[in-house]
């Protein structure tokens, strides 16, 4: 406990700015959480690390579906785990944000550690072609992971936020394409658009938010998608519905909102991802980013339970923003 007192330490007294000058910023709204947790007046900031540790850690069903299907379906979706999905959508196999590794850390022995496995495997894994990252958080972008990815399948495609292609060359990977928010890029017949967000981003103790942050739209003539990564509730999402118009699935992050006070610049909880998805005018919605790694205080199961009685509460049919679980194969 005393050395990941220590890390935090380093990160809250890297995040001063006789250190560095930010690159990027929100269109709406800052969110940094070592600002936020410096700034709490109700509690000190080890506090918030204190109740981490008292967070019961449980686990959430997983399904054998996609693993035990030989011959894949076209048009479906299915959630490997936090904001990790595997998606075919009639033209390519895409992963988004992936994460296999044990623990969300630059660390193998320390750091949030997994509640569940990946539902899916590299094994059961088809070709892939494109993998898309959200930002360069550590729940996020993953070296491991990355690197398994690009020997299995040397001409797999890597699209990054802004100012994040060197970090991807200096690890040996070449086929990566970086973007600014509202940027495109069309690979066979689907167009990908980085699209902007509430977030920021740090993977070291000097670069916040020298990477840029931001969602993917995915879009052919049979579907379009949205993966939100991770991000605040903003205006952003009215955005991207006037430049690009209504998903027909949205993949929303539902966890990692407790504190308030501490995440709601960063993170929306279950009823501001609701919002976003009626400001998206998404069709379907998905949610992601909770039960898989402990990073707030909020219990593991709460997002799901929450977000099922704000659907009931608001009469909304039980299709319109849904939870599958890891495994699952969710059809378009």
């Amino acid at each position: 406990m005393k050395i990941f007192h220590l890390l935090f330490l380093l990160i809250l007294l890297s995040s001063c700015s006789i250190f560095e000058d930010e690159v990027f910023r929100n269109n709406y709204d800052e969110a940094m959480l070592e600002d936020d947790i410096i700034n709490d007046k109700e509690s000190p900031p080890f506090s918030f690390f204190r109740a981490l540790q008292s967070v019961k850690r449980e686990e959430i069903e997983i399904s054998n579906e996609y693993n035990s299907i030989s011959d894949k379906p076209l048009g479906y979706a299915s959630w490997i785990g936090h904001s990790s999905f595997i998606i075919n959508n009639y033209d390519l196999n895409i992963i988004t944000d992936p994460i296999f590794s044990n623990r969300a850390s630059p660390l193998s022995f320390l750091g949030p550690k997994r509640l569940i496995k990946p539902a899916i495997g590299y094994k059961n894994l088809p070709k892939v072609d494109v993998v898309v990252i959200s930002h360069n958080h550590y729940d996020h972008l993953d070296l491991d992971s990355i690197k398994k990815l690009n020997i299995i399948y040397p001409d797999i495609i890597f699209l990054v936020p802004l100012k994040l292609k060197n970090w991807f060359l200096n690890k040996g990977i070449k086929n990566v394409f970086e973007f600014a928010w509202w940027q495109s890029i069309t690979i066979r017949n689907t167009t990908f658009t980085f699209v902007p967000v509430q977030h920021w981003s740090r993977r070291g103790l000097f670069d916040k938010n020298k990477s840029l942050w931001g969602g993917w739209w995915i879009e052919n003539s049979n579907i379009k998608l949205v993966h939100l990564g991770d991000t605040g509730y903003s205006k952003d999402f009215i955005e991207i519905k006037k430049r690009l118009g209504n998903p027909d699935i949205a993949f929303i992050p539902i966890g990692a909102y407790s504190p308030r006070r501490i995440m709601k610049k960063s993170h929306m909880n279950p009823e501001e991802a609701l919002d976003a998805a009626f400001d998206l005018g998404a069709k379907k919605s998905v949610g992601m980013h909770w039960g898989t790694f402990i990073l707030t205080t909020e219990p593991i199961k709460e997002p799901k339970i929450v977000l099922n009685d704000l659907i009931k509460k608001n009469k909304l049919s039980n299709d319109f923003f849904v939870t599958i679980k890891p495994g699952a194969i969710l059809k378009f």
